[in-house]
């Protein structure tokens, strides 16, 4: 029998040792050893910590601010830039088209990039691009060549927009979700309402390049602190379907042009054999993408309930918001015989409603029901769009102002809310499909509304922003349903 093993003296006991965490503690992007390594990532840290939480929103509301306020002064500079290129007005108006349609037939794919090689690198690169862009619309000394920068532009802007809500799922706590986006809903309509005032100042005092080449140090602001304060997020490592992209860029950009083609009077069968085009490319592009695990449509999360009854609320929300926002200067103007000064202050009680109140929605969509609180602001919604529609006579400007503020409260209520909705229903590696399904539903919302106006007022010329108003009351309401129907999916 051997001896008995004596027994070993033990360590002396301490303190556990912590492990490092510097991917999380220092604000920048910090290599992990589980990044390097092949297989499934582990789940990232729940947000941000401070101050890398702040320097992240701080990046976040640089390059929202940017892209909004981009879209809303280049519309008020076109006369002034159509007159200084020695072009027509109408020709002008790529300034404006060429920038949307960018946005419109790239957000897709650079939401499908994010999910495959991360949503900072997709916003730092669109920070980028868009800062650059800008710089070229500045320098630019003809139509074509301010109109081929304004692509690039809209490139970087989707760029953009496309993971903005994405990076706020990773920025802040999953309980504070809402409270992150109703800040974003925040800047944005804060941006939206000073937008024509920038203009106008900066117009005032500078030539219109000016108006792009402020972009440029803001830009560089903004795409410093991205490199240092954004979240690494999860990869997919799926690669990126060519095919899907063009296809998907196709049937967008054709539907979207079809539909402003159906407002503007284009010959009947260009239209419709845009519209046919448009929906043969789709059709390909749904059966493609069926068959694939992370589709750059987001077909597969359309399958969830939540989210497509999120994405259709959106999608009709929009366009009455875009019905009404488009009509009621001709209201103003044109029927009420009141000047652009008064009309542009009268158009500002809503977008700061909702600036003001979207911190509170955002609070309360972490706690309440999206389909209770999005409908009832939507019927709030076509509440004041009615009322506007049947204005009186000659209205003193309290009797306008009350009743913009009712359209913002209720479009505030919808807004942060349903946005979180849409994001959170989705899984996280998917965050970057729903962002840019969200962004995409609002783009197409109000591209559609836009048309509806333009089609309503070539119906009826004399009283077309009335007939307008009660027709974005009705299709409030029925936004409002299809809100409701989400409560049965609790």
């Amino acid at each position: 029998m051997s001896d008995p093993v004596p027994p070993q003296p033990k360590p002396p006991q301490g303190p556990p040792i912590a492990q490092p965490k510097l991917a999380v503690a220092l604000p920048g992007p910090q290599p992990t050893l589980a990044a390097a390594l092949p297989g499934p990532q582990p789940e990232p840290p729940d947000g941000l910590p401070i101050p890398q939480r702040s320097w992240g929103i701080l990046t976040i509301a640089l390059g929202l601010t940017m892209a909004v306020l981009d879209g809303a002064i280049a519309n008020v500079a076109l006369p002034t830039i159509a007159m200084d290129l020695n072009t027509s007005p109408a020709n002008s108006i790529w300034v404006v088209n060429a920038y949307q349609l960018a946005v419109t037939i790239s957000l897709l794919p650079l939401a499908s990039l994010g999910d495959i090689f991360g949503y900072r690198r997709v916003y730092q690169w669109g920070l980028v691009v868009f800062t650059l862009a800008s710089l070229a619309c500045a320098l630019s000394y003809s139509l074509p060549t301010l109109a081929v920068a304004r692509v690039f532009q809209g490139f970087g802007a989707a760029g953009i927009m496309s993971v903005n809500s994405a990076l706020v799922r990773f920025i802040y706590p999953r309980r504070w979700i809402g409270r992150g986006l109703g800040i974003n809903a925040t800047i944005g309509s804060i941006a939206s309402a000073a937008g024509p005032t920038a203009a106008a100042a900066i117009l005032s005092v500078a030539n219109w390049p000016w108006l792009f080449a402020i972009n440029v140090p803001l830009g560089a602001v903004a795409v410093v602190v991205a490199w240092r304060a954004l979240p690494a997020t999860p990869r997919s490592g799926v690669t990126f379907d060519v095919p899907s992209a063009v296809m998907s860029a196709i049937s967008l950009g054709v539907l979207i042009t079809a539909i402003d083609g159906v407002g503007h009077g284009e010959r009947t069968e260009w239209v419709i054999l845009q519209g046919v085009a448009a929906l043969g490319v789709g059709a390909l592009l749904v059966t493609r993408e069926l068959t694939r695990a992370s589709p750059l449509l987001p077909v597969d999360l359309m399958r969830i309930p939540l989210f497509a009854l999120s994405v259709t609320t959106s999608v009709c929300a929009f366009t009455a918001q875009s019905m009404a926002m488009v009509s009621l200067p001709f209201l103003f103007e044109n029927t009420l015989g009141l000047g652009q000064v008064r009309t542009g202050l009268l158009m500002t009680p809503w977008p700061l409603v909702v600036a003001v109140i979207a911190p509170f929605t955002g609070r309360l969509a972490d706690r309440y029901p999206v389909g209770i609180l999005s409908g009832a602001g939507l019927i709030v919604l076509a509440v004041g769009l009615g009322l506007l529609g049947l204005l009186p006579a000659h209205p003193g400007s309290f009797d306008i102002a009350w009743r913009m503020l009712i359209c913002g409260l209720g479009f505030g209520f919808f807004n942060t809310p349903n946005n979180r909705a849409i994001i959170t229903s989705a899984p996280r590696q998917r965050t970057g499909g729903a962002s840019g399904m969200q962004a995409a539903a609002r783009l197409f919302g109000q591209t559609t509304g836009a048309a509806l106006v333009a089609l309503v007022f070539g119906l009826a010329p004399l009283n077309g922003a009335t007939l307008t108003l009660i027709c974005g009351a009705a299709i409030a309401l029925a936004a409002a349903g299809v809100s409701m129907l989400r409560m049965m999916e609790r």
